[in-house]
Order: C-alpha cells, then structure tokens, then sequence
C-alpha cells in the first residue's frame, strides 16, 4: 500500500510540474501550452541525461579502441567461453570501461515516459494540441474525424517527424554499418557479425512510428521529441566514430 501511495504522489508531483511549465508558456501558447510544457519537459529531461550521453558516447569509443584486443582473445579463447567472458570483463576492467555504458541514458528516461503515460492514461491532465486531445490516441482521432481531421491532421504532423528523423538516421546508420564491415587495413576482417546487423539495426529507427501511433498524445509528443533530440545528439556525439555511433542507434 506504501509502494502505492508513493508511486501516486510521484504522479502527482508530475503533473503538477507539467501544470507548472504550462502556467508559465500559457500566456504565449494559450491551448497548446501543456503541450509545448511537455516538449519543455522533455528538453529538461534530455538535458539531465546528457553527461550519461557523453559518458555513453566515451564508452563506446574506447570499446571500438579495444576491438583488436577483444577480437585476439577471442580467437585465443574460442574453445573456452568462460574464460573469453572473465578475460574480457578484465580487459574491460582494466581499461576502465563499462559495458552498460550505453544503456544508461535510455534507463533514465523510461521513468519520466512512464509517468507522462500515467498521467495522461489516468486523465491527470487535459489540455490538447490543435484540437486534438493530449490524452487522445490516433484510432480516436481516426474515428473522431478521419485522417485529415482536426486530430487526424496533427498525428499525421507527427508521423512526418518521426519518418523523416527515422530515414535519416535509417540511412546513416546503414552506411556507418557498412563501412564497418568491410576489410580492414592489412586484409584484416571488418567487425564480426556485422553484415547481418547492418540488415536489422537500420530498421529499428521505425519503430518509433508504431508507439506514436498507441500512446496518448501527450506520450507520443514525448517520443517524438526525444527521437528528434537524439538524432542530433548521436550526429554530434559520434561524428568522429561511425560503427559506434550506428550500432548506438539501436539504443
């Protein structure tokens, strides 16, 4: 009951931020100011997590400085898996870096898109975006007016942000991908494993379309900005380290 009781005043405390940043743009937005609160929201949030991004994006490029190293031992261990698992985790050790590195920004994140998804689930707060419910979905705003409805109109404004970000990083993390796979200097082979991940990664940017188009708006602007916020983040953080970079999209 205890657990129950703190997870609803963290609720609470949500929304009351929300209302709060939406008190503030209210004067300039007017109907839309929960939504652009949201947006703000999600700025803040990407905002605290960026150090973990830097962190992320250093990690993986001292994984790809130690890729020579990785793959010797696991031709020296081939035949031993729990000895090439205990050399690598002391290689990683000794060099410092952490395997979960990675996964640390979107770990941060999930709590703050859960509760943006119980609040507005829960009617916690109202408000909409050009006339389309903030706590709406689009099978409702398709049966409410059509496609190129009120509702149907913004939907299909979010589904135009999110495909062109995912072709864009779609495209980039294919080329990236493909570069890694191929020989190295000396003959040396490219990345293993990498051809068939170079078929599979580039897709998962679309995924994103398919939880746009399930949550509630206020939830699917929350994805929408933060996909937005992270294709420019992975551009800059992993412009000089292609194969890091793409296979940091998956995450």
């Amino acid at each position: 009951m205890s657990a129950f009781t703190s997870f609803s005043s963290l609720t609470s405390a949500f929304a009351s931020l929300v209302g709060q940043l939406a008190d503030l743009v209210q004067p300039v937005f007017q109907e839309g100011a929960t939504a652009v609160a949201i947006i703000l929201f999600t700025a803040l949030v990407r905002l605290a997590v960026l150090p973990l991004s830097r962190a992320a994006a250093r990690g993986q490029k001292a994984r790809a400085r130690l890729a020579p190293q990785l793959a010797t031992l696991r031709e020296r261990h081939s035949r031993h898996p729990e000895r090439l698992q205990q050399a690598v985790l002391e290689l990683h050790a000794k060099e410092k870096v952490s395997p979960l590195s990675g996964l640390l920004p979107s770990l941060m994140q999930a709590p703050a898109f859960f509760l943006l998804y119980q609040v507005f689930t829960g009617d916690g707060l109202g408000g909409e975006l050009f006339g389309a419910p903030l706590g709406g979905r689009w099978l409702e705003a398709l049966g409410g007016g059509g496609v190129f409805g009120a509702a149907g109109l913004v939907y299909l404004g979010l589904f135009a942000v999110v495909g062109a970000v995912a072709t864009f990083t779609s495209v980039r993390t294919r080329r990236q991908l493909a570069a890694s796979a191929q020989p190295g200097p000396a003959g040396q082979p490219g990345l293993p494993g990498m051809g068939v991940v170079a078929k599979v990664v580039p897709l998962l940017s679309f995924a994103t379309l398919v939880t746009v188009a399930v949550v509630p708006l206020a939830a699917a602007l929350y994805v929408v900005t933060s996909t937005v916020w992270s294709a420019v983040e992975r551009v800059v953080l992993y412009r000089d380290m292609p194969a890091a970079g793409a296979l940091a999209t998956a995450g």
